[in-house]
């Protein structure tokens, strides 16, 4: 009779067991999915090794097809500020493939 009433509680127990275990499971698996996405990402709007010291002497980028401001002061390594300040009569918001952006006086 004692083997009954212990054996009763141990399917709630086990089930109990298995639904905490598949919780953890999906929980780090979801925590480093969004680790390694944040990753690539970071990598994504990181310049190349070389893409900076290809710009630093330069005094003129050429704007490609998709270019935002932003991306292109981290591709040059210069400032948004400085961007803007050098080229006075920039819009940002209507960049056209082709147009040239003063990167150094």
């Amino acid at each position: 009779m004692a083997n009954r009433s212990r054996a009763r509680y141990l399917a709630p127990v086990a089930l109990i067991a298995t639904i905490a275990g598949v919780f953890l499971i999906v929980r780090h698996d979801t925590a480093s999915h969004a680790i390694t996405t944040q990753t690539h990402q970071a990598e994504a709007h990181r310049p190349a090794a070389g893409a900076q010291r290809r710009f630093a002497a330069a005094k003129v980028y050429v704007v490609q097809p998709g270019d935002i401001l932003s991306r292109i002061a981290t591709k040059t390594g210069v400032s948004l500020s400085t961007l803007e300040s050098l080229n006075p009569t920039l819009d940002p918001n209507s960049l056209q493939a082709g147009q040239r952006l003063r990167l150094r006086q």
